[in-house]
């Protein structure tokens, strides 16, 4: 390959890449076409997009980039899939397909999160966290928490008072 080509591969390869900050590295060679095109669809639906990219050509297109240490010390093609809500999500849908018999050749290889080199142990681990919808659940919760609490608190006496009047106006008759 020319060195014109790279520079042209390379400079698409940045452009799709281009603002992105965090992703995964994947192995999907030896997916059949079939498997290949669930694969892709079921990560759309997702907003996850997928790239299978020579390292090589990945290295020289994230060069100085936020993604430059993913492809450090990793060879051969990778997929590089970045994308969803965010990347707790992201990660948790790539170990579900890591476990799904219909795509047993794709295989997690790393990635990266915050400038930070990923191992495939240390994707598994963060698979775990809760993501981004979870852990806004949980502040909300805490948040309405107390006061539903005061709330109960504060019309519970009331209520009981008011069926004690409505009961006592009711025996008069």
């Amino acid at each position: 390959m020319s060195k014109y080509v790279k520079d042209l591969l390379s400079k698409d390869i940045s452009n799709r890449l281009e603002g992105v900050t965090d992703c995964v590295l994947a192995n999907v060679i030896g997916l059949d076409a079939n498997s290949n095109g669930a694969l892709r669809k079921r990560l759309r639906e997702k907003d996850i997009s997928l790239l299978v990219v020579k390292n090589s050509l990945a290295r020289r297109a994230t060069e100085g980039t936020a993604l430059a240490p993913a492809f450090e010390g990793v060879g051969g093609t990778n997929a590089v899939l970045w994308g969803a809500e965010d990347f707790v999500s992201l990660v948790k849908e790539v170990e579900d397909l890591n476990q799904d018999e219909d795509f047993e050749e794709f295989e997690t290889r790393g990635g990266v999160m915050d400038g930070e080199q990923l191992s495939p142990q240390r994707v598994a681990e963060i698979s775990k966290w809760p993501s981004r919808a979870e852990q806004l659940s949980m502040l909300v919760g805490q948040i309405l928490g107390p006061g539903s609490q005061l709330a109960a608190q504060l019309t519970g006496p009331g209520s009981a008072l008011a069926s004690q009047v409505k009961e006592k106006a009711g025996s008069e008759d």
